[in-house]
């Protein structure tokens, strides 16, 4: 069985992410799509909430399963088997930091991949922080986030 793993911090969660997801769930056995624990950063959102928010915005998808992790993901990726690690590009912007994320990964543990993915051309230009900016100055976002992460948005946050 082939494991992919495609981490992130997902906060929140894109359609531009679910995108990625849903091709790669396509092309692997099995994707966990993790979401990783910085202590020295404070998110958006809880860890725990973010997590909550893919299950329910990825629940048709059988062969994905959702988690969050501490740690260095290649670390991860070994201790749950996986052989290959997901990376989304949106533009070539993207491709220097995560071709230098893939070398040192590649340096730490070589039989771990690293596959790039790129979103359709309608989610290129969607970020998180795209996300969190449109919202917090009160635009429309739903277009941009899966729905269970629009109604969660909306609820928690009304004025």
């Amino acid at each position: 069985m082939k494991i992919a793993i495609y981490p992130g911090s997902f906060d929140p969660v894109t359609k531009g992410h679910i995108d990625i997801l849903q091709t790669a769930a396509g092309i692997f056995d099995k994707v966990i799509i993790a979401v990783a624990k910085n202590s020295e950063k404070q998110g958006f959102l809880p860890v725990e909430k973010r997590v909550e928010l893919i299950k329910k915005s990825v629940k048709d998808l059988k062969n994905v399963e959702v988690d969050a992790f501490d740690g260095l993901t290649i670390y991860y990726a070994r201790e749950k088997g996986a052989a290959v690690l997901i990376r989304g590009l949106r533009a070539v912007s993207d491709f220097e930091y995560e071709m230098q994320l893939s070398q040192a990964n590649s340096a730490l543990a070589p039989e771990i991949k690293t596959v790039f993915l790129t979103t359709k051309p309608k989610y290129n230009f969607i970020s998180s922080s795209t996300i969190k900016e449109i919202f917090l100055n009160k635009g429309d976002i739903s277009k941009f986030v899966p729905d269970a992460v629009n109604e969660y948005l909306q609820k928690s946050f009304e004025c």
